[in-house]
Order: structure tokens, then sequence, then C-alpha cells
């Protein structure tokens, strides 16, 4: 809208250009200049549009782009209205100075009071920006803790966080970056103003709203100058955090690319000395044993090797390991006492992996083969033997005996150190009148027939253990004891069997045995039984004998 001063303006110019010509009654004003008044005319208001369109423009992209505009709008109006407020409160106080008021001046104050609490109200909601209003624009994201790469987890924790501090210092430079534009712009208007306040003959409406804009380029100036101090410090801050954390993520980086170099020449050692063993070792259950115990000492190296490379103070490690391991001794003595008992059964052989075992708890006795050992336990797999026959009843269950047993209970080793053959023994009782000497001699016969495989494994065996034990009686041969028993005459059968298949052999002997002594007149098995022989013998006759061997 054209100000009126400036349509008194251009009417006055149009005054002075023209040219008045009086010739007696007639009155002739020259026309072109007229004209040419009339040009100016449009091209001033023309050219005052295009600023002020321009003006608004600037206006729209600094509200727009950055929240500045608001934040000096609210303080503006905050001062504003604090003007509004001390003029209130001064009439409110000068009227309350007078000892009578009439009703106009009553109804004028009350007016007053409640203007100013309205007032009031919105000093309070505009009060954060009363003292400085540009604080939360100008304080820098806050930097969290920094964390330590000390292994190759935290080096992702420390990557992560890196980004997350550049881009918030980013974020930050961008604001610095937006008030900047801002003052730019804001200068690009001051021209603009000043122009229109040129062409509109000094309008004391533009003179206001220029005086407005220059205190709105001094306060954004001074919190540039605030600001450029500000993100300076941050910056550098940053800078120094960022080159710390790219120094430690690229020394943990190294430290951890020559660990895994040294872990993975010590597995290629591992796998190298397992092919090894398994290609020139035929002992099965000490080929076990080892591959074990290169896991064990395999598994130990990577974790002393990584206590020592990720704990910075190692004594302060040692002492601390060592109260704990009492503590842990005394409130965990079975399980010490079982680690304890695994490197007894380890280092000193007494139990091997697939050693035929008896393993006794109070009124309990267990007989299987040991599957396997490890730290705390050894697992046993119980089989059908002479002891699951006579006493278990049953057999093929799973047996986990902790180590600390072998300090405190039984355990019996059939197949200690190679020797897998055991002694085992079968007795009867033939009547007193029968021929016991005859019967002694046949399943002395019967024995030595079928132990003699193993009989002479044994001898082979015993000979090479002579070395290690000091062994008197090595005679291997079936052994024959004849004894007097409450019903006759008890003969004891001992040879030699497969600790794995005492049962099946003493099986296949006892059948042929029976089958022997039932073909000899002369011999009677003894049993608790009573006869009554009134006028003749009614014992029957004896059993004929199978003619095929029974196996």
């Amino acid at each position: 809208m054209i100000p009126r001063l400036l349509l008194s303006l251009l009417f006055l110019a149009n005054l002075a250009f023209a040219e008045i010509v009086v010739d007696g009654n007639t009155t002739e004003v020259n026309r072109s200049n007229i004209q040419e008044t009339q040009n100016l005319q449009q091209h001033i208001v023309s050219r005052l549009a295009q600023l002020q369109l321009q003006a608004d423009a600037i206006d729209k992209e600094i509200l727009d782009r950055s929240v500045l505009a608001k934040i000096y709008s609210n303080y503006s109006t905050l001062k504003i209205l604090q003007k509004q407020y001390d003029a209130i409160q001064k009439s409110i106080d000068s009227i309350k100075l007078k000892k009578r008021l009439t009703q106009d001046e009553q109804e004028h104050l009350d007016t007053l009071l409640l203007e100013s609490e309205t007032l009031q109200g919105k000093l309070e909601l505009l009060s954060e920006y009363e003292k400085d209003p540009f604080k939360k624009y100008l304080e820098p994201p806050k930097i969290e803790e920094v964390p330590t790469v000390g292994n190759p987890f935290a080096i992702i924790g420390a990557i992560s966080y890196r980004e997350k501090l550049i881009s918030a210092q980013d974020e930050y430079l961008s604001r610095y970056e937006t008030l900047e534009d801002v003052i730019e712009k804001l200068r690009a208007k001051e021209k603009i103003i000043k122009e229109m306040y040129e062409i509109s003959g000094k309008d004391e409406k533009y003179h206001k709203v220029l005086l407005d804009i220059k205190e709105e380029i001094m306060t954004f100036a001074s919190v540039l100058d605030i600001f450029k101090t500000t993100q300076n410090v941050y910056s550098k801050k940053v800078d120094e955090i960022t080159l710390s954390l790219k120094k430690q993520i690229a020394d943990e980086s190294k430290k951890t690319v020559y660990i895994g170099g040294l872990v993975l020449f010590f597995l290629v050692l591992l796998i190298l000395a397992k092919y090894i063993v398994k290609r020139y070792m035929s002992d099965i259950d000490r080929y076990y044993t080892i591959n074990k115990a290169l896991n064990l000492t395999f598994f130990i190296f990577v974790i002393f090797t990584l206590l020592f490379a990720y704990i910075q103070n190692v004594s302060y490690l040692v002492t601390i390991l060592g109260f704990a391991s009492a503590g842990i001794a005394i409130a965990m003595k079975d399980w010490f006492m079982s680690v304890m008992g695994w490197f007894v059964i380890v280092i000193g052989g007494a139990i091997h992996v697939g050693d035929r075992v008896k393993f006794v708890r109070g009124n309990t006795e267990y007989v299987g083969d040991i599957v396997d050992i490890s730290l705390l336990r050894m697992t046993m797999h119980e089989d059908v033997t002479l002891t699951t026959q006579m006493t278990n009843r049953r057999a093929g269950r799973i047996v986990f005996i902790p180590n600390n047993f072998i300090f405190t209970d039984m355990i019996s080793n059939y197949a200690h150190a190679g020797l897998k053959t055991v002694w085992d023994g079968i007795e009867f009782v033939v009547t007193f009148d029968s021929n016991f000497k005859k019967a002694a001699s046949i399943s002395k016969e019967i024995a030595k027939k079928y132990s003699k495989g193993y009989t002479d494994i044994t001898r082979k065996q015993l000979n090479k253990l002579r070395s290690q034990y000091h062994m008197k009686n090595t005679n291997v041969e079936p052994r024959i004891f004849t004894l007097i028993d409450t019903y006759g005459m008890k003969i004891s059968v001992w040879y030699l069997t497969n600790s794995y298949a005492t049962l099946t052999l003493r099986s296949t002997i006892s059948a042929e045995i029976i089958a022997r002594l039932h073909e000899e007149e002369d011999i009677n098995l003894a049993f608790p039984t009573q006869s009554i022989y009134v006028d003749k013998d009614v014992r029957k006759p004896p059993i004929e004998a199978p003619t095929k061997d029974i196996v």
C-alpha cells in the first residue's frame, strides 16, 4: 500500500513539473509533463511492490529454514510485552496513590489490573527467552563418556561412538552455518528496506522497520561471536576424541591381528599333531587320551593368552585369582578334588578311555567300559557281566563317576596297562563217593582247552609288565582246587578269560563240564537233597552226554 505521504509528494511533483500558460481567462497544462509524472508514480509504486515481495520472500525463507527467527520473534514479543506491562504497572501505581477514586477511575483501575494479569501470564510463558534466549541453540551436543578400546569387541562400539560424535559435530556446525546465512539474508533485507525508505521519501514506517532489522542483525552478530567461540572449543574437543579413538582402534586392530595369528598358528600345530598321532598311533585308547590332552592344552593356552593380552595389571589378576582360588577350593571342594583326580588319572595313567572297570559305591557295584574322561567326571557304559547277572540284574546304563572318587572309593581296572584278561572261576560239588580226582582232571582239561588263547596273551603281557611292576607269581595256566564242602567235594576251576566277555566263556565252559560229568558213572553232582531207600535203589540212570560241543 502506498502511504499518504508518498501520494502527497507525488501530487506536489505534478504541480512542480506542470507548466501553466495563462492566456486571458484560459489556463493550459502541459500534458506531456503530466504524463511523465504519472509514469514516474507508476514506476515508484511498482518498485516498492517488487521490493516488498523480495523482503517477504527473505522473511519466509528465514522462517522456514531456521528456528532463529522464531526465537528472536519470541524474544522481541517478550520485550514488547514487558514494556506494556511496565507502563500498565506505572499507571496502576499512580492511580493507587489517590486516596479516593471515582467510579470511572475504579473501573479504569480494574481494567488495568486485568490487563496486567493477562500480560503477566504471557510473560511467564515467554520467561525462558528473558535472560538468554539463544542458550539452547548455542549449547553444543553433550559428549557422553568416551569408550576405551581394550578388546576386539570394543572396536565396534568405538567406531559407532565416533560416527555418532562426528554426526553431532556436523549437526552443530550446520547450526553455525545457518546463523551466518540468516545474518546474510537480514543484511540483504536491510538493503531492500533502505531502498524502500529512500524511494518512499523517507517514510517513518520504513525507518522503524530499518531500525528493527539493524537491531536484529546486531543481536544475531553477537550470538554469532559467542557461537564461533563455542563451536571452536567443541570442534577441537571432538577432533581430539576422534583422533584418540582412531589411534586406539588402529592399535587394538593390530593387537587382535597378532593374537589371532598366534592362535591360528597354534591351531595349525594342534591339527598337525592330531594328524600325526592318528596316523602313527595304533592304540585307539591312547590316541583318545592324547587327543583330549591336546585339546585341553590348546584351550588353556588360548585362555592364558587372552588373559595376559587383555588384562592390564597381571600382578593384580594373580592376587585376585589367589584369593578367589582359596575361597573356591573351600566352597567347591568336591569340584576341586575332581580336577585334582583328573590330573591323577591322566598323568598317572591308572585309567584310560576304553578300560573295563569295576566301581563300588556303598553296596552297589558297577562294571563297564570307560567311554570318556572329562575334567570333572568319568563316563562309564555298563555292560552285561557276571556282576550284572548275579547282583544288579540290569545293564546298559550310563554311569557318571566323579573324578574325586579315585581318592575315596574302590575302582578296579580290568584292562590296565594293556592286560585285558582276568581270572574267572567256576565251582561245583560232587558227592564224597564220586571220583573227584577225575572230575578235577576233566574240569582242568576243558578250562585249558577254551582259555588257551587268553593264556598265551596274558603270558606275553605279564612278561612286559615285569619291568614296571614287581610280580612274583606269573603262572597263567588254569588252576584246579579240590576242597571239602558240606555236601561233598567242591571243585574250583580258575582260568584266564577276556575281561570284556567273561560271562560268555563261563557259560561255554560250564555247559561243557556238566556234559562231560554226566558221561561218567562214577561221578555224581552233590546238592541238598533227601533220598529214602526202602527195598530198592530208585536213583535215575545218568543222562547221556551230548555228542556236540556247546559253544
